[in-house]
């Protein structure tokens, strides 16, 4: 578990109980829980069983009808999750899931004195983030604008010595094609587009040649490198002379 911890990033998460029971060594936080429900919600069958409202098992082969004890699911717009918890030192917890019109929330109250507080604080972090956010498609904003820059900059770059004078650029992998947003902020979104003018030739393909950075107010969100589309070659001896022969007539006029 504590192996799993440390590949997801989680540096303030850290297990002893099995069970869960208090341990002074035993602890994560509201943030690291959420980024652990992320990953679990990505097991179909995990999935499946937190969206369980009530199940019924065998014991002895006398059939028992079991409840989710998430007070929230069945009764709140949306919710599809996770998990409610209890210890002396905790308090009541509550993870929660919810997905409306196509967009996921994790929600993560702890420490609440009882469990209506803990439903409570749950709903209105739940209805305050829908009211509040909302996704934008950054992939396409950032291809829109990069577009736009090629149509200017792309025929400004020169490569010397390099036997097609043409370059074709393209953007390296977009990592964050959607992002939530508070509403009315889009325009805080800034894209920078660095690059570098002049090269020499030999170029590989995928070469960088400068970087779209995305900015929201201050903050960098994403940062992709511009690549050339195709190797560039250098010329040989041969396109030196071909180059020179189609000069010929010119300078004989002269």
């Amino acid at each position: 578990m504590n192996k799993k911890a440390q590949n997801l990033g989680l540096q303030n998460t850290h297990f002893v109980t099995p069970h869960g029971l208090d341990d002074d060594n035993h602890y994560t936080t509201a943030y690291e829980l959420a980024i652990l429900t992320d990953y679990a919600l990505n097991n179909e069958k995990f999935a499946q069983i937190v969206n369980t409202k009530t199940c019924t098992i065998n014991i002895n082969g006398q059939p028992r009808q079991i409840a989710n004890t998430n007070e929230l699911l069945g009764n709140l717009n949306g919710v599809n999750g996770v998990k409610t918890g209890f210890t002396g030192n905790a308090m009541r917890c509550l993870v929660t899931s919810c997905t409306r019109n196509g967009n996921q929330i994790i929600t993560v109250v702890l420490g609440a004195d009882t469990k209506n507080k803990r439903t409570e604080d749950s709903i209105k972090l739940i209805e305050y983030a829908f009211s509040n956010y909302e996704r934008i498609n950054l992939e396409e904003i950032i291809k829109k604008e990069f577009e736009n820059w090629k149509q200017i900059n792309e025929k400004r770059i020169y490569i010397y010595k390099a036997e097609n004078k043409n370059v074709e650029l393209v953007l390296n992998k977009i990592e964050n094609k959607k992002i939530p947003i508070k509403k009315g902020s889009e325009k805080d979104i800034k894209i920078e587009i660095n690059c570098i003018y002049e090269f020499e030739a030999p170029l590989p393909k995928q070469a960088k040649v400068g970087t779209l950075i995305v900015k929201n107010k201050e903050e960098i969100i994403e940062a992709i490198d511009i690549q050339t589309k195709e190797e560039i070659k250098k010329k040989s001896i041969i396109n030196y002379m071909f180059q020179f022969f189609e000069n010929l007539p010119t300078c004989l006029d002269f």
